[in-house]
């Protein structure tokens, strides 16, 4: 059992302490935090505190009002598959789940945009309470059968009533779900994409890390025994995200720029290499056939760079699906530039 809890504890290190390989200008771009991905810090921040405050105080306990009770717990309400997303058990587990949040939510915001972004957002966390309702349910109905001889469907209720107060304490918070689902998708936009796993000493693709991560909470889910996490909502914020972007990319009016996306990384590092490369004095003009001076290239290059940068910032306030065709066009053209 220690082992295993070490084994759970070290998933959420890795998941937290993964660094993605992007260039510096883009990490530059990443410190103004999209709007989504900020508000939902701040909002999860806020209600961290509220509780932590509330709790000590002896005046309410707010994971237990807006925390994920057991569908047949006399304290579950619908509100709850909502609102527990936004409710933490302890500093450890909202650092986690902050810190992925930022790493990763703040790439794909950029890419799909605010309004896209918080659906699949909310999507992923209601779809990991849904399964944790069910695996809850499942667990409840093969004790019940175990131990009563005799047991139905028709006397779930009645069961339910008479454990009540042990029914109570089936309580699920925070916003792993929704997580998992972030990781989901920077996997399936960029599956090529390197990342660092501390203390990995090499990089891994990002297609590898979401299935390897998927292949632990599998194991856990079947392992686990009363480690109070909830591996299965883990799960269930992965397969609500991967059925609801396998939706949107069949559909042209809902085109997320999946292949556009690992380009537009592509290019963002071929700039930065670009800038630190040597270069000669003179530069020869595709365009134009000719050599030019270091005056004229630099002016082109500042240029081309402040047209990057305005429909960089477009993506980032509105999403890739605000872009018009010729700044698409653009944009792909540029990162394709050796």
């Amino acid at each position: 059992m220690v082992n295993y809890l070490f084994l759970c504890y070290l998933t959420d290190i890795f998941r937290t302490f993964a660094v993605v390989f992007i260039d510096i200008e883009n990490l530059v771009i990443m410190g103004r935090i999209p709007t989504v991905t900020k508000n939902l810090l701040i909002i999860n921040a806020l209600a961290f505190l509220a509780m932590y405050v509330l709790k000590s105080t002896g005046m309410a306990d707010l994971n237990d009002i807006f925390g994920l009770h057991f569908c047949l717990s006399s304290h579950f309400r619908l509100y709850q598959l909502f609102t527990y997303m936004f409710m933490h058990a302890n500093f450890e587990h909202i650092f986690f789940n902050m810190f992925s949040l930022w790493m990763f939510g703040c790439v794909i915001e950029r890419v799909w945009g605010a309004k896209r972004f918080l659906t699949y957002y909310l999507v992923c966390g209601i779809g990991a309470g849904l399964f944790q309702e069910l695996a809850q349910f499942v667990n409840f109905y093969m004790i019940a059968s175990s131990q009563i001889s005799g047991f139905s469907m028709s006397m779930l209720a009645e069961v339910a009533r008479q454990n009540a107060t042990a029914l109570a304490s089936w309580t699920t918070v925070g916003a792993s779900g929704a997580i998992y689902g972030i990781l989901l998708a920077f996997g399936m936009l960029f599956p090529e994409q390197k990342i660092f796993i501390f203390p990995l000493p090499i990089p891994i693709k990002a297609k590898w890390f979401v299935i390897i991560f998927a292949a632990i909470e599998l194991f856990s889910a079947y392992a686990s025994s009363g480690d109070g996490v909830a591996h299965l909502a883990h799960l269930g914020g992965m397969v609500f995200g991967f059925f609801l972007i396998r939706y949107w990319k069949r559909h042209p009016e809902s085109d997320l720029g999946f292949d556009e996306a690992g380009s537009l990384f592509a290019g963002m590092r071929r700039k930065w290499e670009d800038k630190n490369a040597g270069k000669s004095s003179t530069r020869t003009s595709s365009d134009f056939g000719r050599r030019e001076s270091d005056w004229d290239y630099n002016a082109r290059k500042q240029q081309e760079q402040e047209e990057v940068d305005r429909i960089l910032d477009k993506i980032r306030k509105n999403g890739y699906d605000s872009l018009t065709a010729d700044e698409k066009r653009r944009l792909f053209d540029q990162s394709n530039k050796k």
